[in-house]
């Protein structure tokens, strides 16, 4: 490989982890001002000029505070799971195509890669994402750390299948695990005005895929496995300091990760309305697929600030006796109308 294509590579690399951990400690001060404003309070606004420089008095103070570590735990494992938690939300950035293909010195300016499996990567890193929470429970040798981490196994194995059946209705249509290739299959429009995107035809896969993957992150409504009530803080109960700061950045990375997935699969990624200039033509497809992020990380603040926590027998009976029944019945639909009527499949393809 050519040393001005690693080069090139190397550096978007750098500037995506550099935009993406801001996103995330913007996306803190986002959430602390919504839930703020639900509640008829202003939220931070001592730092900086109305509050924005909040996230970095957060880091400071993350960066500078004691770290302890419980004498009973075991410090290999305690050290190493936030570490992990972190690099697997991090690792789901490498295959998420955020604009459509520009080639400067050699690489796609707007994607780090692009395997033909980039869809199954997701599935994969994601996954690996519970082994963090799961050994930082038992690692700390403390029973509402252990509860905590045995409650998100459950949860993921619960969640994961019903997440992974909604998405085949997407394959099915487009007949590739590659994301470039999804988003551009939902290019144009139906009958000369509606986007073609996925949500209208899957409807019922995106309502499985978004409840399952805010339940994979352990957010509010089904934020077990940290249940302040209950719990205390779960699974990060014994960390502090930086390692505390990194299953926190995490949580909002995957927050992150599943509202770019979510906008790649069934809401078009970067297609959108394109007018004016040529370089204005360039800047839109970014500032569309920021827009419909920008959505669906307001909904998790929103279901946040309006709705309660789940009883765990509520949330375990809600992914294995509805999720993963109505995501399994819309795989069935989709193949059924495919090979049924291929006349009403090919208004989709």
């Amino acid at each position: 490989m050519p040393p001005a294509v690693i080069l090139f590579t190397l550096v978007k690399i750098l500037l995506l982890l550099v935009v993406l951990l801001t996103a995330v400690a913007y996306a803190v001060l986002f959430e602390r001002k919504v839930v703020a404003r639900m509640q008829s309070r202003w939220g931070p606004t001592r730092v900086g000029p109305h509050g924005l420089l909040q996230p970095l008095a957060d880091a400071v103070k993350l960066l500078t505070k004691e770290d302890i570590t419980p004498s009973s735990a075991f410090r290999f494992i305690y050290t190493m799971a936030p570490l992990l938690s972190l690099v697997f939300a991090l690792l789901a950035f490498a295959v998420i195509p955020f604009g459509p293909p520009l080639t400067l010195g050699g690489v796609d300016a707007f994607q780090v890669a692009d395997p033909d499996i980039g869809l199954l990567f997701l599935f994969a890193v994601s996954s690996m994402g519970v082994y963090g929470i799961t050994l930082a429970g038992w690692s700390s040798n403390s029973k509402y750390s252990l509860l905590g981490s045995l409650r998100s196994t459950a949860q993921m194995i619960s969640y994961e299948l019903a997440v992974g059946l909604s998405v085949i209705g997407v394959l099915l249509m487009t007949g590739s695990l590659s994301l470039r290739t999804i988003v551009d299959a939902q290019a144009g429009t139906y009958w000369g005005f509606l986007p073609r995107w996925h949500v209208f035809p899957q409807i019922v896969g995106f309502f499985c895929f978004y409840v399952g993957a805010i339940a994979e992150t352990n957010r509010l409504p089904f934020d077990m496995p940290e249940a302040e009530t209950e719990l205390v803080a779960g699974y990060h109960t014994e960390y502090s300091s930086m390692k505390f700061a990194m299953f926190f950045m995490a949580e909002y990375a995957n927050m992150v990760a599943v509202s770019c997935v979510a906008t790649v699969l069934f809401f078009g990624g970067w297609h959108g309305p394109l007018f004016g200039p040529p370089s204005l033509q360039v800047v839109l497809p970014l500032f569309w697929f920021a827009l419909k992020v920008f959505c669906f990380l307001f909904v998790y603040v929103w279901l946040r600030g309006t709705l309660p926590r789940f009883r765990y027998d509520q949330l375990m009976a809600f992914g294995w006796k509805f999720l993963m029944p109505v995501a399994l019945g819309n795989v069935i639909l989709t193949s059924f109308v495919i090979v049924a009527w291929p006349a009403l499949s090919r208004f989709w393809s």
